[in-house]
């Protein structure tokens, strides 16, 4: 008997139901088994930075489990993750099984009577041809996990100490990819400061047989002025008319007893191809636009659809598609939708991301099943994200649309002109596949059998009051794209980063938005000035590119550490610590017991009220948090964001403890 090795107990109930008649003895490692310790920095920096593992307490039983199933079974087969993750999990298990002589800086095994297998997909075929050519452990890939954890464990132990003394909460952290998300999130929000809001008017017109066009040019000069501002992250650019109070009031009382006619129709055909199939962070944005889900429940929601055996591997950078998919794609598209939608050759999508290079193949559903009956015992959630992902992957493989633009101008004989602009649908192609039609915008006006420099009858003039709007704030799917895009961490990680920068109040939200707050952006100020070079956005892409090129055995990872931890020292030994740093803000509310003005605080849980004469008066008040859209089923209060002792969040009727409702599951929104 054979033991096979994964890091899930879904992961190994899949195995176990695809070769329930084989002799395979599966566990599950829970996760890491190993990592650095918890009560000190771990690393010895005198000895090539080298990282002093400890086994974590909870998996001592499953590791005794694996060695006595060893006494009797000879062979393991190591069938954790494909990615950096998985081969470290791997590493870890081998060392305390005894098969590694040396670990770092290189490694070097003193035993090679194991398998490692890797895949994909949890499917019978794909984990039966794995197992059919098992391959050696990718040993460069865990050196490149481990100098990220050295590099991370290095930044916060060294930093995170610094901070608390700067601003007396021991509850804050630096982290090195973290900072540099808050930063785009912060220098957002001063661009968003500075930008100086402009009032103008929009000029449109409804005409007859509900033809409604948009004021463009006044004796053939252009009313819309286009403006580019220069941000932190790239440029915006913003439009607005040159029409104030007084012309708008010119306009309208000039159109009233005007003659309009079509001075021109013009008809374009434009084709529509469907986009690429789903990388790991198009598939968190698309959810986050589509789906509203958090990257968060993305990641979770796509790991158990993963283990499940419904998708291939969801950490992926790569574009591309198996043959086997794509041939079966066609079949499946043929059969549903007709042979007209089907492509006669498959195809490819080019990856653009520099880092794509752990995963062999894009996200993608493992079967040509829409509703597959294990999404029976998952949630809804679950069907949903399957859903985008079903249909995503089909109309890659799927003919692209055609669409017709009809443009039409509108002019009066006092010179306005007025634009309107129509699509009708000729072929929808992969457009087939969304269950909401799109509706044929050119309906009305194919009856219209209009013709140009016929008049046409003016019904009603509306003007439109608008203001310029400054840049919009990141939202979690535009941090994510920008943080790819600047090749900051990886699509992997996004998750954990976005949590992190919420746990440690960096950050609010408003409606779907991040706002810094005092304490993010006092956090992220000095980060950014006293440690220039390790928290420039350019210098943590260079580090994910040195990361990889360890990986790939071109670059050496001792290096890459002495010179990092060098600069890194070098800057904090300049730090003027007798100047603090303020992590509070003046609130409108004053003291109830002494007058004096209160402040808004922080602490680990949230915000709290305090009084500004601390010692002196020991006043506080909580802030709540209150559920958006969720009431109590008890008594219909609304329902409070709370935390445990321990620091476990969960729910509560606001008007505790006349009503006692509390629980630890989220309540449903009404």
């Amino acid at each position: 008997m054979s033991i096979i090795i994964v890091e899930s107990p879904t992961k190994a109930r899949t195995f176990s139901y695809l070769f329930k008649n084989k002799n395979y003895q599966i566990f599950s490692t829970f996760g890491h088994i190993r990592d650095l310790p918890k009560n000190k920095i771990g690393i010895d920096y005198l000895h090539h930075f080298y990282p002093q593992y400890e086994l974590i307490k909870s998996k001592k039983l499953i590791v005794s489990r694996i060695k006595e199933a060893l006494k009797k079974d000879k062979e393991i087969i190591l069938a954790t993750d494909p990615d950096r993750e998985g081969e470290s999990i791997s590493h870890h298990l081998l060392y305390l099984l005894g098969y590694v002589e040396q670990e770092w800086p290189e490694i070097v095994l003193k035993k090679n009577n194991f398998k490692r297998v890797v895949f994909h997909e949890i499917t019978k075929s794909a984990i039966t041809d794995a197992l059919s050519h098992p391959i050696h452990i990718r040993t460069d890939l865990v050196k490149a996990q481990m100098t990220r954890r050295i590099l991370d464990r290095i930044v916060g132990y060294e930093l995170s100490p610094v901070l608390w003394r700067k601003t007396g909460k021991n509850w804050l952290s630096a982290g090195r990819v973290q900072t540099a998300a808050l930063r785009l999130i912060v220098e957002r929000e001063k661009d968003v400061r500075q930008f100086v809001s402009e009032k103008f008017w929009v000029i449109e017109a409804l005409f007859e047989n509900n033809l409604q066009g948009k004021l463009v040019k006044i004796n053939n000069e252009m009313i819309e002025i286009k403006n580019e501002l220069k941000l932190f992250d790239g440029s915006y650019t913003f439009t607005k008319t040159n029409i104030n109070d007084v012309k708008k009031e010119q306009i309208v009382k000039d159109l009233s007893d005007d003659v309009f006619f079509i001075d021109k129709i013009e008809k374009k055909e434009n084709i529509k191809f469907p986009p690429p199939p789903f990388t790991t962070s198009l598939l968190q944005q698309q959810a986050f636009n589509r789906l509203n889900f958090s990257t968060k429940l993305t990641m979770k929601l796509a790991q158990d659809l993963y283990e499940n055996g419904l998708i291939t591997y969801h950490r992926t950078d790569s574009f591309n598609l198996s043959t086997k998919f794509l041939f079966g794609a066609k079949n499946y598209i043929i059969k549903k939708y007709g042979k007209e939608y089907a492509l006669e050759k498959p195809r490819n999508y080019k990856t653009k991301s520099k880092l794509a290079q752990e995963a062999h193949e894009a996200i993608r559903p493992t079967t040509f099943d829409e509703s597959p009956s294990k999404l029976n015992s998952l949630t809804k959630n679950h069907r949903r994200l399957y859903q985008l992902i079903f249909k995503r992957s089909l109309a890659t493989q799927m003919k692209e649309a055609k669409i017709e633009e009809i443009f039409i101008d509108i002019l009066s004989q006092k010179g306005y002109l007025f634009n309107t602009r129509k699509e009708h649908v000729l072929f929808d192609g992969f457009l087939v596949l969304e269950k909401e039609k799109r509706k044929n915008k050119e309906e009305d006006f194919k009856n219209l059998l209009l013709k140009e420099k016929e008049p046409i009858l003016l019904k009603e003039v509306i003007p439109l009051e608008k203001n310029t709007q400054p840049p919009l704030r990141y939202t979690e799917a535009s941090l994510i794209k920008s943080l790819e895009e600047k090749g900051i961490g990886r699509p992997s990680t996004y998750a954990m980063i976005i949590s992190l920068i919420n746990q440690r109040n960096y950050v609010e939200k408003k409606a779907r938005y991040f706002i810094p707050t005092v304490v993010g952006e006092s956090i992220c100020q000095f980060l950014v000035d006293q440690f220039p070079q390790i928290f420039d956005l350019q210098f943590t892409a260079q580090m994910e590119d040195a990361l990889d090129q360890i990986a790939n055995n071109k670059k050496d990872q001792i290096v890459l550490l002495k010179d990092f931890y060098q600069t890194l020292i070098t800057q904090k030994e300049k730090i003027d610590f007798q100047k603090k740093l303020r992590v509070e803000e003046v609130s409108s509310e004053k003291c109830p017991v002494c007058h004096n003005p209160l402040l808004i605080r922080y602490s680990k849980y949230g915000k709290f009220l305090a009084c500004s004469n601390y010692p002196q008066c020991r006043f506080t008040k909580k802030i709540n948090y209150y559920l958006e859209g969720a009431t109590c089923t008890k008594c219909g209060g609304k329902i409070i964001i709370k935390f445990s002792k321990k620091g476990k969040k969960f729910y509560g009727c606001e008007n505790y403890p006349k009503c006692d409702f509390s629980s630890w599951k989220k309540p449903k929104k009404i």
